[in-house]
C-alpha cells in the first residue's frame, strides 16, 4: 500500500484564524488538502467554502463526520469548545490541531492529552510563534551556546482590538492573559528550556475601565515576572487593546550576549514628511507578522501525521501554558506569587 502524502483536513471555525488555515491549507501548505468547514454559523462556513473552490461545509463536527472523509481537523472556535471538539475528533480517529490556549481548565487539558493517547491520534497546539523563522533562529542561537546561558526573557504581546466578549466573560473564557499572551508563555518557557517554578502578576483596566461594569474582574495591561527552576527570569509585556497594531517582541539576555526578536515597525517603507516627521507603519495583526509562521506549523503538523512523528508542540506544552496563565490569575487574586506545579 503507498505511503500516505496528501494529509485531508476539516477546518472547524471559519472566523478569522480559521479563515488563516482553512487559506494556507488550500494554497500554501505542500502536504495538506482542505476538504470541509465546520461552523455553527453555517453562512459563515458556506462563504469561506465557496471563496475557496465550493468546500464541503457542516454546522456541526458530528455531521461532518458521518458525512465527510477527512484525517484531521484544526479547531479555531471558542476556547470553551476545545475540550468536546478535541474528545470528539480523538474518538472518531481523527488527528487534532488546536489552537490556543489549549481549553480552559486543567482538567480540561488532561482529557484532550488522555483520549489523543488513547486513541493514538497527534495533538499539536498551535503555536506559531515556534515555527517563525526569526523566533526558531533565535532559539537555536540560545541552544549553541554563543551567549551563553540564557537568564532573562522579556516577551511582548500586545494586540489591537479587544478579545471577544465570550473571552471577557468568566464562564467562557479566561481574558487576554490566556487570548493574546499564551504565546508569550509559551515562548518564555520554550526559549528557557525550562519549567516555571512560580509566577507573579499585576494586572489593571486603564484603557477600557468602562468594561469593568459589565466585566468586574476585566482587566486590558498585565506585567508578569515569572521564575524557573534553573532561577532564571522572565517579564511578560501584555496589553489589549493598544491600537497602534500587532506587537510580538522579545529579548533574551544570556551570559555572554543579548539576542532581540521583532519590532513595531511592519515594513521598511519610511515617509519623511516637511514638517520632520518620519512617518512608517506598524504589523496591522498577527496574520501579517506570523504568515510563515502559520504556514510552517500546519506543514509540521501534516509531516507528523505522513511520518508518524510526535509534533514538536504537544498538549503538554499547551497545558503547561495555561498553568501558567491561571498561575498569573491566581497571583492577582492573592497579591503574590503563585508556585508551579498549581496543586
Amino acid at each position: 500500500m503507498p505511503a500516505q502524502k496528501i494529509v485531508n483536513f476539516c477546518v472547524i471555525g471559519a472566523g478569522r484564524a480559521g479563515t488563516v488555515h482553512a487559506r494556507n491549507i488550500m494554497t500554501r501548505v505542500k502536504n495538506a488538502e482542505l476538504v470541509a468547514i465546520v461552523d455553527s454559523d453555517l453562512a459563515a462556513a458556506t462563504k469561506l467554502g465557496e471563496e475557496l473552490g465550493g468546500l464541503a461545509v457542516f454546522k456541526d463536527l458530528t455531521t461532518a463526520l458521518r458525512k465527510s472523509e477527512f484525517d484531521a481537523v484544526v479547531i479555531t472556535t471558542p476556547t470553551f469548545t476545545h475540550a468536546s471538539l478535541t474528545i470528539e475528533a480523538a474518538e472518531a480517529g481523527k488527528h487534532v490541531f488546536c489552537e490556543k490556549p489549549m481549553a480552559l481548565t486543567l482538567e480540561e487539558a488532561d482529557k484532550m492529552i488522555s483520549v489523543t493517547k488513547r486513541y493514538g491520534v497527534k495533538l499539536q497546539i498551535g503555536f506559531m510563534r515556534r515555527f517563525d523563522p526569526e523566533f526558531t533562529s533565535a532559539k537555536k542561537i540560545v541552544e549553541s551556546g554563543e551567549i551563553g546561558r540564557p537568564i532573562l526573557v522579556k516577551s511582548v504581546g500586545r494586540g489591537p482590538g479587544l478579545p471577544p466578549p465570550w473571552a471577557l466573560d468568566p464562564k467562557t473564557g479566561i481574558g487576554f492573559l490566556a487570548e493574546v499572551n499564551s504565546h508569550d508563555f509559551d515562548t518564555l518557557r520554550w526559549i528557557m528550556g525550562d519549567e516555571y517554578s512560580s509566577i507573579c502578576c499585576d494586572v489593571s483596566a486603564l484603557i477600557r475601565p468602562d468594561l469593568r461594569e459589565k466585566y468586574p474582574n476585566f482587566y486590558d495591561v498585565a506585567v508578569v515576572l515569572a521564575r524557573f527552576r534553573n532561577n532564571g527570569l522572565g517579564v511578560i509585556d501584555g496589553a489589549c487593546p493598544v491600537g497602534y497594531g500587532y506587537d510580538a517582541r522579545i529579548e533574551i539576555l544570556g551570559t555572554e550576549g543579548v539576542i532581540t526578536v521583532g519590532e513595531i515597525r511592519g515594513t521598511t517603507l519610511t515617509r519623511v514628511t516637511k514638517d520632520m516627521r518620519v512617518l512608517t507603519e506598524s504589523f496591522k495583526s498577527w496574520r501579517d507578522r506570523f504568515r510563515d509562521g502559520y504556514i510552517n506549523e500546519i506543514e509540521h503538523f501534516a509531516d507528523c501525521i505522513i511520518h508518524d512523528k510526535e509534533p514538536s508542540v504537544t498538549g503538554v506544552d499547551g497545558r503547561k501554558a495555561l498553568e501558567a496563565v491561571l498561575a498569573a490569575h491566581k497571583s492577582v487574586e492573592t497579591g503574590r506569587p503563585v508556585a508551579l506545579p498549581l496543586a
